[in-house]
């Protein structure tokens, strides 16, 4: 068995909207984490346009990294490798963290690892922001992961830290794509998934209950339950929501709270279901969740609730790396780099 070397990582992350570094020890201990993002262009267009997000990142990235040094108290004389996000992502944005992070590892004469993103959002629940724990002890595997994101829907078997078995993807939409589709047709903006968790919590028998929303008048929008394998698909249950909306919008007794509870509780009761029966199968009791959806309240308290019937410890990284960030890269590149 090889002996662990303590290595100090800058990490680079441009998989989607956000450009982001992060210096992480031994991959654990976040010294910084910096993230800035355009998000707030996309909101008029009620989704990511590819094109802004890697102009900005290319004007982005430089900064960031300067800052996540300055923040870390650090030079690149401090630094002993250097991680990027390889795929999956947008070709561009991708790219612009590839080119930036390739010519500093020559320049700088540093390795260099290339890390999968979403690998990297499970690894999440493993590094310790600065004054916190980490979500995960390192011991805990092997494990079932699931991530849940705007782009993706997967479920893993994680042996470890470089043995990620893909079980079950996404057929059609991914969960945090469905959760912006509805939330455009109930008119609630971009980004979706927070504005419909806001909007069910106030639903009555939502928890917490937060407004005077009348009763649940029973609307149920059931998910496709892809008997016979682990993936998942979310693109009929988001057409069931259009239609009932269609139908149903101009009625007195309509309610677009009422709706998004009701399609917010089909996708997490889904997520929940295949995850622990993923544990079940391969008798592990340790679930891992990662990606922006893994933020949503009702999926936290669902699958933690459900988890600890069947003896199952689950673990969601912290609110702020629940979204794209390089401490996620640069803690699992450690792994990779040392190669135990």
């Amino acid at each position: 068995m090889k002996t662990s070397i303590p290595l100090t990582i800058l990490g680079i992350e441009t998989s989607c909207d956000e450009t982001a570094a992060a210096v992480v020890q031994d991959g654990v201990r976040v010294h910084s984490n910096v993230v800035a993002t355009s998000l707030k262009e996309h909101e008029a267009y009620g989704g990511i346009i590819p094109e802004i997000a890697s102009r900005r990142q290319i004007e982005f990235i430089d900064g960031v990294v300067a800052e996540s040094l300055k923040s870390a108290r650090m030079t690149f004389e401090d630094i002993d490798a250097i991680a990027v996000t390889r795929a999956p992502g947008l070709i561009g944005s991708l790219l612009v963290g590839l080119c930036f992070a390739r010519g500093l590892s020559h320049a700088l004469n540093k390795p260099l690892v290339e890390i999968d993103h979403i690998k990297a959002h499970l690894y999440a629940n493993y590094v310790q922001l600065s004054g916190e724990k980490a979500a995960c002890p390192q011991n805990r595997l092997p494990a079932v992961g699931l991530v849940v994101s705007g782009g993706h829907t997967s479920l893993f078997y994680i042996e470890n830290f470089r043995k990620f078995k893909l079980l079950g993807t996404t057929r059609d939409d991914a969960a945090g794509e469905a959760f912006d589709k509805v939330a455009r047709i109930l008119g609630l903006g971009y980004p979706g998934g927070p504005a419909i968790d806001r909007l069910a919590a106030g639903v009555k028998g939502a928890v917490p209950c937060n407004s005077r929303e009348a009763a649940s008048s029973g609307i149920k929008f059931p998910p496709a339950p892809m008997k016979g394998g682990w993936d998942f698909s979310f693109s009929g249950t988001k057409t069931a929501v259009l239609y009932y909306v269609q139908r149903n919008g101009l009625k007195p007794d309509y309610s677009a709270a009422q709706v998004a509870h009701a399609f917010q509780e089909s996708v997490v009761a889904v997520l929940a279901e295949k995850s622990l029966q993923a544990c079940r199968k391969f008798k592990v009791n340790t679930l891992l969740v990662g990606g922006g959806v893994a933020a949503n309240s009702a999926l936290r308290r669902l699958v933690q609730a459900r988890a600890g019937v069947q003896g199952v410890d689950v673990f969601f990284p912290p609110m702020v790396l629940c979204l794209d960030n390089a401490a996620m890269i640069a803690g699992l590149a450690y792994h990779w780099h040392n190669n135990n």
